[in-house]
């Protein structure tokens, strides 16, 4: 009896790490208050890079960002921002490392505005999972109008490395958008909840 292979989204290139966060994490729907800072904190840093480079050092992202609590990162004085820059465990750019505190900042006043930060985010794409029908990564979008809006909102109440493009990739880690290929395995999988 032959077995069936699994068939992926091609951007894993059958690294472990990159076929576990796609088989796992990549497109479900997530509520989890840090586990959304978590991935603005990520998507922020990989900005110019691969994921697999976040992927590789997120550990140490997880240690340096206090489990990614934006109450304690929030915190994050000059001294605490200075030992962050010679960390060499997570990617040591200035202004990328200051933008997580600055963002953490943000992250707290939108929570008390909207009493979480879950109902901010998911409303620019009215609270449910956009499911897409892609056959080819080469016809995933960068950016859609529902991220520029997110882009344009965040930027306004003082958040950092928020570009449309950074907030695509965003939507795409949280579940907001389901860029699955229609053949990829976890297409069909995944639930959706609002």
């Amino acid at each position: 009896m032959e077995s069936k292979e699994i068939i992926r989204c091609g951007w894993t290139n059958h690294h472990p790490l990159m076929i576990e966060y796609h088989d796992s994490e990549w497109g479900v729907p997530v509520h989890d208050e840090r586990k959304l800072f978590e991935f603005l904190v990520l998507d922020a840093f990989q900005a110019g890079l691969s994921w697999l480079t976040i992927l590789k050092k997120r550990e140490n992202f997880r240690e340096a960002f206090a489990k990614f609590d934006p109450e304690v990162v929030a915190r994050y004085d000059e001294a605490k921002i200075q030992s962050l820059l010679q960390d060499q465990g997570i990617i040591r750019n200035n202004h990328k490392v200051r933008a997580a505190v600055t963002n953490a900042r943000a992250f707290l006043e939108v929570q008390k505005e909207f009493d979480s930060f879950d109902r901010y985010i998911w409303q620019f794409t009215g609270h449910k999972t956009i499911v897409n029908q892609w056959k080819t990564l080469a016809e995933l979008p960068a950016s859609t109008k529902e991220s520029d809006v997110m882009s344009k909102d965040l930027k306004a109440r003082g958040f950092k490395f928020v570009g449309t493009t950074i907030c695509y990739a965003f939507m795409q880690a949280a579940g907001m958008v389901n860029d699955h290929l229609i053949d990829c395995f976890r297409h069909h999988q995944i639930e959706y909840t609002g």
